[in-house]
C-alpha cells in the first residue's frame, strides 16, 4: 500500500513540476526512437521523425501530462510497446 501510494506521489509531482518547467522525452518503439513529446510552458506537443508508423503520426488524441497513459494509448493504437524517456532539457 506504501509502495503504491509513493508511486502516486511521484506521478503527481512530475505532472505538477511538467506544467511550469520545460520538458523532452525521447518516444521509442522497438529499438527506434520515432519521436519526441515536448512540455513548453503548460503546452503539449508530439513530433514524429520521418518514416514513423502512421498509426503513431495520426494519433490526435489529448496531451494532458500523464505520459503513462501516453505510452499505454500509442502502444494500444500500435499493438506493440512504446516507451517514453524523460530526457534533461
Amino acid at each position: 500500500m506504501l509502495a503504491l501510494a509513493n508511486q502516486l506521489a511521484s506521478r503527481a509531482a512530475r505532472l505538477l513540476a511538467a506544467v511550469h518547467e520545460p520538458a523532452l522525452w525521447s518516444i521509442s518503439a522497438g529499438r527506434k526512437v520515432v519521436g519526441t513529446l515536448v512540455c513548453e510552458a503548460g503546452h503539449w506537443r508530439l513530433a514524429w521523425f520521418a518514416g514513423v508508423d502512421p498509426r503513431l503520426a495520426n494519433y490526435a488524441g489529448p496531451l494532458d501530462g500523464d505520459v503513462e497513459a501516453l505510452a499505454a494509448t500509442l502502444s494500444a493504437r500500435l499493438g506493440a510497446p512504446v516507451e517514453l524517456h524523460s530526457l534533461s532539457v
